[in-house]
């Protein structure tokens, strides 16, 4: 799988991804596009329902969209796409 692969089949724009140094250290290149392929179709996760729900409405509404996911070595990491989709960031909880 490569990053065309998951712009061109996902629910919404990712527009340009970006990674934090710690995601950067933490996450194989293999988890980042697995985690990425699943947040832009819309499988949000380790998220709780309310913010299942939110993202739900955000596809159609515009709003920020926020997964969560943990890595094969248990590290959890959140993937973020802004609003006006112009950026997805990938980063741990505590870079945030």
């Amino acid at each position: 799988m490569n990053t065309a692969t998951v712009l061109e089949t996902g629910a919404f724009a990712l527009g340009t991804i970006v990674q934090t140094r710690g995601a950067q250290a933490e996450l194989s290149r293999d988890e980042v596009l697995a985690a990425l392929q699943r947040h832009v179709t819309g499988d949000w996760g380790n998220v709780c329902e309310e913010d299942r729900q939110t993202n739900n409405e955000a596809i159609t509404s515009g709003s920020r969209l926020l997964s969560s996911y943990t890595s094969k070595s248990g590290t959890d990491f959140w993937i973020i796409t802004e609003a006006d989709r112009s950026t997805t960031t990938i980063l741990l909880p505590e870079e945030y």
